[in-house]
C-alpha cells in the first residue's frame, strides 16, 4: 500500500512560534521553551530535551479538590522541545487571556496552560443544593490556555437583560465578571419520582460569554448497589 498521500496530508510542519497551537481539531502542540502546565495523562508524543514532572497543588487547592472533587491533577513540563496534548479526541481550542481577565473553566476540560495563568477553585454561589461539577477553575493572569469540549463548542453572549441558563454537564467555561448561580426547575417531589433529567442549571448573569458545548458529556457507569429513589436524593443533598 502507498502511503505518501497519507503522510503528505498527515506530517506536522515546524513550529512557527513558541507556546500552544492548535495541531489539529482534536489536539494541541505547544513548543515549549522554558515550561509549561498540563493535565496529567494529556500528552500523546513529545520531542526534544523535555522532563516531565507531576506538579503539586499546594496544601490549600490539594484540600479544595479532595472535597469538591474538582481541578486538575497537573504535570509540569520543563526543557526545550516539542509535546502534543490531547484527551481522548476531544475537541480542542485555545483561549487568551490578558491582564485583568478572569475565566472560570470546569476542571475536566481543561488541557493545557501557560504557567504565567494562576487558577483558584471555587463554588459557584448556591452550588450545594446540587451534584459535582459546579466548583470550577478560575483562571487569571496574562497567558493562554487550551480546553477540551465533546464537538464544536459554542459561544453565548450573556447580557444584563439576558441571563443565560446551561446545563451544568454541558458547561465549559465563562467569563469571570459573570455572577454565576444554580437555577433549580424542578420540584423535590419531581425529582423522587425520576425527573426530567433538567432539574438544574447554571444561571449567568452580567456582561460577558458563556463557552457550551453540544454534549453532557459521556454517562458515567451506575454505582454498584444503587437504587434510583436513593440516587436522586443523594444528588438532591450534594451527596
Amino acid at each position: 500500500m502507498r502511503s505518501d498521500a497519507f503522510i503528505a496530508e498527515h506530517i506536522v510542519q515546524p513550529s512557527a512560534q513558541a507556546g500552544m497551537t492548535v495541531e489539529n481539531p482534536h489536539c494541541i502542540r505547544y513548543a515549549v521553551n522554558g515550561r509549561m502546565m498540563a493535565r496529567q495523562g494529556a500528552m500523546v508524543a513529545y520531542r526534544g530535551d523535555l522532563t516531565i514532572k507531576t506538579k503539586g497543588q499546594g496544601v490549600g487547592r490539594l484540600l479544595k479538590r479532595a472535597v469538591t472533587r474538582e481541578g486538575v491533577a497537573l504535570m509540569e513540563v520543563e526543557g526545550r522541545g516539542e509535546m502534543w496534548l490531547a484527551d481522548l479526541a476531544k475537541n480542542v481550542f485555545i483561549l487568551a487571556l490578558a491582564p485583568g481577565d478572569g475565566l472560570a473553566v470546569t476542571g475536566k476540560s481543561v488541557l493545557c496552560f501557560d504557567p504565567s495563568l494562576q487558577y483558584d477553585i471555587r463554588l459557584v454561589k448556591g452550588a450545594g443544593m446540587a451534584g459535582g461539577g459546579l466548583f470550577n477553575c478560575v483562571f487569571t493572569g496574562d497567558g493562554s490556555i487550551a480546553v477540551t469540549a465533546h464537538g464544536q463548542p459554542m459561544v453565548i453572549p450573556v447580557t444584563a437583560d439576558q441571563p443565560v441558563l446551561v446545563d451544568t454537564d454541558a458547561v465549559i467555561g465563562w467569563s469571570g465578571s459573570l455572577e454565576a448561580g444554580i437555577h433549580r426547575s424542578e420540584s423535590v417531589m419531581s425529582i423522587l419520582k425520576g425527573g426530567s433529567g433538567e432539574a438544574f442549571q447554571l444561571t449567568l448573569q452580567g456582561e460577558g460569554s458563556v463557552i457550551v458545548q453540544p454534549s453532557e458529556g459521556p454517562l458515567p457507569p451506575p454505582a454498584k448497589g444503587s437504587s434510583g429513589i436513593a440516587d436522586a436524593v443523594g444528588d438532591f443533598l450534594g451527596g
